[in-house]
């Protein structure tokens, strides 16, 4: 054993309590930054002198060398970790929904004075009013008034809803960004990670920073992490598919197209396939667009789509008092300007489709008249067709009402002369165009001659979208129907100006057969005030009124479910990071205790240092001649 051991001892003991106290300094001064994961130093006794397997001095015992470090170790718990990135996107997902759909709230103004539904009550109440004067040019002047109102409340609501619908696009673009840009830093900070580990020591710090980034992402988009110890290689997978693995990353685009109204998809950049995310910022910002904005949109398109017809299907066939007929009451605006609803789909220059909004059978209808009849109507649906079966049993109505329930993408319901209306509602596929009857059939004889729709029975004689000149399937002259209207009526919906110019245009009632309208004539009035209480399938809804009901229990329980939800989530996350902070967080006067005991050691290792020092000097300088 050499002379000088004991100052090479007493040197490994300063320097390990000096990195101690360093350490635990580190510690103090990143108490505060956001993600950072306390520090311990692991001390361990150096090898002893002598080992059992080699060739030894005849000592007693091994001697021991002191004091060294063997690792600088942050305290983390890797499951607790896990649980917390499988959570986060949780808390993203119910905060961004929460937001979003208060904004959509706002745009009902509900309950208000100044709501949609309050200007549709005032506007019945109008024609209320010119059913009691019916003659009466000031009554006439209130319904004009009323309806501009009403379209101006239309116009207020559709551009609320689609300027959300624009924010969140934007606001996809951008975290979509967001995500490229944390899976990057993660793949770089993964190379680093490497190198350190590869030679040895613990990247503390770059671990730190990795586990931040990876809590921001989860977040974004919903992930799983996988560390695999064999290579080193840290995993990110999102929806099933490798996001980051090790320094490499997959990166997303967006990609615009027609088919979502100009709006992008987020895709994989490097093959083009959608990604699909359920959870995270970046989910609820995707289903917020094109499931809950856009089922409101096509909400309030329906309503104004079937408000227009319904209304110009009466006013069209009353007289003013100028003695003009055959005037719309609004504009209607058509898909296409081809009266039987043909439509170049495929873009090669020839009609290859239909696109009908209407169709009206030709026989009149009694609600409470039993059939007699058997067989089964096929009608289109969100996938696929549905079928919807009578029973000789059946009346009118419970055919009507099957119709309604079946899930089919077309609606039933009785005009004001018992005839079939048919109407096509709006689609809940992408791909499908909104207010179009894509396919009807009927095994029997309900809507062939019973109804008046269609010619004749069976395949061969079913109404399909997919052919140009498909009205020439309906039955008879007596048929009527209604070509699609452009994509969102409720964007632009206009009284007509011919009414505007000349408010007597506007009709109270019906003409005789000479051609003249007789004083006091209301029933027109009457016929537009009743649509607002009767079952004319509004979408799903019965009445206006009840669309109006359901449009407003919707939007609000959408909005209970988010707040509840962010509240349950918030807390769990809490618990969480609380429970993360009383592992890794740092406490402040634990670390002063632990530079108090390491500077003791520190003092006691240099007090020896210089004991053995003393020693020395004795032996080289006192023990002379």
């Amino acid at each position: 054993m050499s002379t000088f051991s004991g100052i090479e001892m007493g040197k490994r003991s300063l320097f390990a309590h000096q990195q101690a106290i360093q350490t635990a300094g580190h510690n103090l001064s990143n108490a505060s930054t956001e993600g950072y994961t306390r520090q311990r130093v692991d001390l361990k006794a150096t090898d002893p002198l002598y080992r059992p397997d080699l060739s030894r001095a005849e000592t007693p015992g091994q001697l021991g060398q002191g004091v060294s470090v063997e690792s600088i170790r942050r305290l983390r718990d890797t499951l607790l970790d896990q649980r917390i990135f499988a959570q986060t996107n949780g808390e993203g997902y119910w905060q961004t929904r929460n937001n979003y759909i208060l904004m959509m709230e706002q745009v009902y103004n509900e309950p208000a004075d100044i709501s949609l539904r309050t200007r549709m009550d005032q506007f019945w109440d109008s024609w209320e009013e010119l059913a009691l004067y019916p003659e009466s040019k000031s009554a006439r002047q209130v319904v004009l008034s009323r309806g501009e109102t009403l379209v101006d409340a239309i116009h207020q609501q559709y551009k609320g809803l689609r300027g959300i619908g624009d924010i969140l696009n934007g606001d996809i673009e951008a975290v979509t960004r967001q995500v490229n840009d944390l899976s990057r830093q993660i793949a770089d900070l993964n190379g680093e990670i490497v190198k350190v580990k590869a030679m040895g020591d613990n990247p503390n710090d770059l671990m730190d920073r990795r586990d931040l980034l990876v809590e921001k992402l989860s977040s974004l988009i919903n992930i799983t992490v996988d560390s695999r110890d064999t290579d080193e290689e840290y995993v990110i997978h999102t929806s099933g598919y490798e996001l980051v693995q090790g320094m490499n990353y997959r990166a997303f685009s967006v990609q615009s197209g027609f088919e979502n109204e100009g709006y992008g998809d987020v895709v994989w950049a490097d093959n083009g396939q959608r990604a699909y995310f359920t959870g995270g910022k970046l989910g609820a910002l995707i289903e917020l667009r094109d499931v809950d904005v856009r089922s409101e949109i096509q909400n309030l398109d329906t309503m104004t789509m079937n408000f227009v017809d319904l209304v110009n299907d009466i006013h069209y066939d009353g007289m003013g008092t100028n003695g003009k007929s055959g005037i719309n009451f609004f504009v209607e605006q058509a898909f296409i300007n081809n009266v039987a609803g043909n439509y170049d789909r495929n873009g090669d220059g020839e009609y290859d489709s239909s696109y009908i909004f209407r169709i009206t059978g030709g026989n009149k209808l009694s609600g409470r008249e039993q059939i007699g009849l058997a067989g089964e109507i096929t009608l289109s649906a969100a996938e696929g067709n549905v079928q919807v079966p009578y029973y000789p049993t059946d009346m009118v109505s419970d055919v009507v009402a099957r119709i309604n329930n079946s899930g089919a993408e077309v609606v039933a319901s009785l005009d004001r002369d018992g005839r079939l209306v048919l109407k096509g509602t709006v689609a809940d596929g992408r791909e499908n165009p909104d207010f179009v009857i894509r396919y009807m059939e009927d095994s029997g004889r309900f809507l062939a001659g019973y109804a008046g729709v269609l010619a004749g029975s069976g395949p061969e004689n079913a109404y399909t979208w997919e052919q140009a000149d498909a009205v020439n399937l309906l039955a008879g002259e007596n048929i009527q129907f209604a070509v699609s209207p452009i994509a969102h009526p409720s964007g632009w919906i206009e009284i007509n100006g011919a009414i505007k110019s000349d408010i007597q245009t506007i009709a109270a009632g019906f003409a005789e057969s000479d051609g003249t309208v007789f004083p006091g004539d209301n029933r027109v009035a009457v016929a537009i005030a009743q649509i607002r209480n009767t079952a004319v399938m509004v979408g799903n809804s019965r009445t206006f009124d009840d669309f109006f009901s359901e449009a407003v229990t919707n939007i609000g329980l959408k909005g209970e479910q988010a707040s509840r939800s962010l509240e349950t989530q918030i807390a769990i996350m809490k618990e969480l990071r609380d429970m993360r902070d009383s592992v890794s967080g740092v406490n402040v006067d634990e670390e002063l205790a632990d530079i108090i005991k390491f500077q003791h050691g520190y003092n006691a290792a240099a007090k020896f240092i210089a004991t053995i020092n003393e020693m020395l000097d004795t032996i080289i300088n006192r023990m002379g001649v």
